[in-house]
């Protein structure tokens, strides 16, 4: 009896008897019952996200819009269209530097998680707590890649649901290094890239393989805002955002603090970027790509005719024009396109700037080409037996009721045709297509390579049917390529990503368009416009032919022309027609030709013209050339109709006037 009390006392004592122990393992009970069920419902909704997950295989094979890179002649990217991917580099051939830099600012314990790091979600709950918002993310580069590769970024519970099941996925299929390879290659870093060796070439001009560690770091940085730390075009955040990722690689391990403060006095800001000029000329060369092999169906590189240096200069040249001259004289917009004499395409302007103005003025624009027509006129009038020294009557005159007059409502009496040329004689050029007819003029334009529709009324001489400056200016390439085809081309060859040539420009010459003796007799005109005639202005020091033009009450300006070496067209006008103030073709065109001209050439030894020794073109006498008075011109006055030409008799000196502005009064 005793010892029972005993019992009793020392259970009342302790606390430890049947009563007390129920609770706990009440407890433990439910806890284990929920523990279950709570794995149930994971494993279901693992189950229901898992269902439908997306086609990894598909994914992984790296589906995406085609990327066209156009290359300039000496190499340089000009434009890419599409998202650009860089070149797959393994990571073994990166710089260290690059993957330690992605890892301190995106996964420090990328080597030591299974794909997804509890301690990492702990510490951006714990600093996103600290700073009430979302500084930081949990993340691995695991689960980036996971998202980048397969999900699309929206922010719900199913994505993040599939993100950590495909990142199990992805540490049980591949090694570290190849998931940190995949990634590097594939994340997205603004600006339309995706990789670092293409964000490497895009920032800086360099591969990948070449990238500093300030450089390293300034990439890695930018994963956290493409846009808005792009190098480009905001330096200084991408500046101080790369001094965090250097700082925090000190605190990783990675680098010391003395590495860290010399990369960061690098200041890069990221290398200049593709001039946009080349874009007016990489946007008429998408569509011959498409012409010639269809739309890419993987990636392919567009090697092209493009010169960068001269579309700089030209470029600049217009620009600079429009910007004063231009402005005074309400002249706003122009095009330049400048070719050799077979076609290639070195330089195309389609106006001011193609980051305010991307129509193409060189290519799109149809507009009047007034005189720079003629050439065609006298083409034909060539072919039908005429020379240069073929004397017509400068007089009043009526073609099927139309009455052409000239600027200065005089007339000159008996000239030569290349007195009439070079003057821009309008009654001559009239009585010319009234002899070979509108019709062979425009099969004359259209055998050159005019391509719009020319009416065949009388008024054509004097260029009243709209042109582009395009194919214009490769017609006259037809008079300095000796008469062969030149159409104008900016593809040389098309290449896959594997190397294989899947279009290249056939290395032929052109078929015969004009007869040599036309050639001759036609340069003779073209050449004497440049030393004494309406086209003085575009001398370039160096012989040179081409011809002046002004629509009807200055709404069109045009000077082209060309050397042995290049072929080259302006034109300056307003996009609603609206006519300048005084700008004709022999004053800011041939200025601007004259100028791209010579720098082109520059140190380049001259050149006669096709079928031409170097001399000048005769003048009416008493006339004092450029060449004589030692600026300009190409040697010696003489005579220049060979023997295929015929006689040389000279005309009497004209009254030189300006260019007219008016229908009937061009020149």
């Amino acid at each position: 009896m005793a010892r029972r009390r005993r019992k009793q006392e020392d259970r009342a004592t302790t606390g430890s008897g049947p009563h007390k122990r129920r609770p706990l393992l009440r407890l433990a009970k439910w806890a284990f019952v929920l523990g279950v069920w709570g794995l149930v419902a994971l494993a279901a909704l693992v189950a229901y996200y898992a269902h439908d997950l997306p086609d990894v295989e598909r994914a992984m094979a790296e589906t995406r819009e085609p990327t066209v890179t156009f290359r300039a002649r000496d190499g340089s990217v000009l434009a890419t269209y599409g998202n650009a991917y860089g070149g797959r580099v393994e990571l073994d051939a990166l710089p260290p530097s690059l993957p330690r830099a992605v890892m301190a600012v995106e996964d420090r314990r990328f080597y030591d998680h299974h794909g997804v790091d509890p301690l990492g979600l702990l510490r951006a709950s714990w600093v996103n707590l600290r700073a009430w918002d979302v500084v930081q993310g949990g993340s691995t580069i695991t689960q980036q890649l996971a998202k980048n590769l397969f999900l699309s970024p929206a922010q719900t519970l199913k994505r993040k649901v599939q993100e950590l099941i495909l990142a199990v996925w992805l540490e049980r299929t591949f090694s570290k290094d190849e998931i940190l390879e995949l990634y590097l290659n594939r994340v997205y870093l603004g600006a339309g890239v995706y990789g670092v060796d293409a964000a490497a070439q895009r920032y800086f001009g360099k591969s990948a393989r070449e990238l500093t560690l300030y450089e390293s770091a300034m990439l890695a940085g930018m994963l956290k805002a493409p846009s808005d730390l792009n190098p480009r075009h905001h330096p200084d955040a991408a500046h101080a955002r790369t001094e965090t990722v250097l700082n925090d690689m000190v605190a990783a391990g990675f680098i010391s603090d003395a590495r860290a403060e010399r990369a960061a006095r690098e200041r890069r800001r990221g290398h200049a970027a593709v001039s946009t000029s080349g874009r007016y000329f990489t946007d008429w060369a998408m569509k011959r790509v498409r012409g010639r092999i269809g739309t890419p169906r993987r990636d392919i590189t567009v090697h092209t005719t493009l010169d960068p240096d001269l579309q700089r200069v030209t470029q600049r040249t217009l620009s600079d024009t429009l910007a004063e001259e231009g402005r005074a004289a309400d002249a706003g917009q122009g095009a330049v396109v400048s070719m050799t004499p077979d076609g290639a395409v070195r330089a195309l302007v389609g106006g001011s700037g193609y980051a305010e103005t991307p129509y193409n003025r060189a290519t799109q624009a149809r507009r009047q080409p007034a005189s720079t027509f003629k050439p065609f006129v006298y083409l034909a009038a060539v072919e039908d037996g005429m020379t240069p020294d073929t004397r017509m009557v400068d007089e009043p005159v009526t073609v099927n009721g139309w009455s052409p007059e000239n600027y200065d409502d005089t007339y000159r009496g008996e000239v030569t045709l290349r007195e009439a040329f070079a003057r821009s004689i309008n009654s001559v050029a009239a009585k010319l297509i009234a002899r070979v007819g509108a019709e062979t003029v425009v099969r004359a334009a259209h055998r050159l390579g005019i391509t719009s529709e020319l009416q065949p009324h009388p008024s054509l001489a004097l260029g009243t049917s709209e042109v582009s400056l395009l194919h214009l200016t490769g017609a006259y390439a037809v008079f300095a390529n000796r008469g062969r085809d030149a159409q104008p081309y900016g593809v040389q060859r098309i290449t896959a990503d594997d190397g294989e040539v899947l279009y290249e420009h056939p290395d032929r010459p052109g078929s015969r368009l004009v007869a040599e003796p036309h050639v001759r007799r036609m340069t003779d005109l073209l050449r004497a416009d440049i030393v004494w005639g309406t086209g003085t202005g575009a001398d370039p020091g160096r012989p040179a032919g081409g011809k002046t033009g002004t629509s009807q009450n200055a709404r069109d300006a045009w000077f082209v022309g060309f050397t042995a070496e290049l072929v080259t067209g302006v034109w300056l006008g307003n996009d609603d027609g609206r006519p300048m103030d005084g700008v004709t073709g022999s004053g800011l065109p041939a200025a601007i030709w004259r100028q791209v001209t010579r720098q082109a050439l520059r140190g380049v030894p001259e050149k006669p013209l096709p079928g031409r020794t170097p001399r000048v073109a005769d003048k009416p006498e008493g006339e004092s050339t450029r060449a004589e008075t030692g600026s300009g011109g190409d040697g010696v006055i003489s005579r220049i109709i060979d023997s295929l030409d015929g006689g040389s008799s000279r005309a009497r000196t004209p009254q030189e006037g300006p260019e007219s502005h008016e229908l009937n009064r061009g020149r």
